[in-house]
């Protein structure tokens, strides 16, 4: 039988979840969670075998919070569930433990096939996070491994911090969540090897990014 743990702060994702795995007599929902600070309480006594994580939860970073499992847990395999779907994002899933990626768009056949594949040791990408991929590296092995080039979204971001706009302002301009911006803010400061995001942008203007 394998235990999927959901953590995801909609509650119609875990009901979609679970109506896709109706009539699967060897995958089973152990539980639910709406927030890292509940999942980590909870994967204290409990070992799930696949963890279906979605990026943008209210009170964490998708990412780090896969990193803290990881640490926790070697075994578990780590699926993102989430609709975002940038190449900088998923690299970075993936270089933190994940052990595949898939959009909230995927139909029901995708993420039984998701759940087998890394149950079977193997990574497992939605076609449009792959495609994603293969847009800035050679292979998901090369995005895990190398120093990556900055994504359109990422130039974007960085250049209007440059220009003075805070995050709340970057995100209404992109039609994207505060969360997303955060997210793509660490992903620079990563990338870049800075702290701060006034050394972030002294780099990048040093080094012609923006």
């Amino acid at each position: 039988m394998i235990q999927i743990l959901i953590i995801d702060d909609h509650p119609l994702v875990s009901d979609g979840v679970a109506a896709m795995m109706k009539g699967l007599d060897y995958m089973q929902i152990m539980g639910a969670c709406k927030s890292g600070k509940e999942a980590l309480f909870f994967l204290k006594d409990h070992f799930p075998d696949i963890i279906l994580l979605d990026i943008s939860l209210p009170d964490m970073d998708g990412i780090d919070l896969c990193e803290q499992i990881r640490k926790q847990n070697k075994k578990t395999k780590i699926l993102g569930l989430t609709s975002t779907n940038e190449a900088g994002i998923i690299r970075q899933f993936l270089a933190k433990g994940g052990n595949g990626y898939l959009l909230k768009n995927m139909e029901r056949d995708e993420l039984i096939m998701a759940i087998d594949e890394v149950i079977n040791d193997k990574i497992y990408l939605s076609k449009a996070a792959n495609q994603k991929i293969l847009e800035q590296y050679q292979s998901v092995n090369d995005a895990v491994k190398s120093t990556p080039v900055l994504t359109r979204r990422e130039k974007e971001i960085l250049q209007l911090l440059y220009e003075g706009f805070n995050g709340p302002q970057i995100a209404e301009q992109l039609f994207l969540s505060p969360f997303t911006i955060e997210t793509h803010r660490k992903n620079l400061l990563q990338k870049l090897n800075v702290n701060t995001t006034q050394l972030m942008l002294r780099y990048a203007k040093e080094n012609k990014l923006i």
